[in-house]
């Protein structure tokens, strides 16, 4: 997955979930400022993205994550640790 493609999903998500107006998605809005969410949002986002397309939650990394950009480069480095272990 490309990072333009990651940035997109994230986007969806964030419209169609949290009801963020597209507008104001881009890659330094913050998560908990800009879009009003709390703890508790920002873990079932990444529990429905680790079973919708297999990222996976490490949690000392996810205590790192304030913006889009943030996720979108989680997403990149996980997905692409996850797709260099054999599986």
């Amino acid at each position: 997955m490309q990072k333009d493609e990651v940035f997109k999903k994230v986007s969806e998500y964030l419209i169609q979930q949290f009801k963020i107006p597209p507008e104001k998605i881009n890659p330094k809005a913050h998560l908990f400022t800009d879009f009003e969410m709390d703890s508790i949002d920002a873990l079932d986002w990444f529990a429905a993205m680790e079973s919708e397309i297999g990222l996976p939650i490490i949690e000392e990394e996810l205590k790192m994550i304030r913006t889009v950009q943030d996720v979108v480069d989680y997403m990149m480095r996980n997905l692409r640790r996850n797709a260099d272990t054999p599986g």
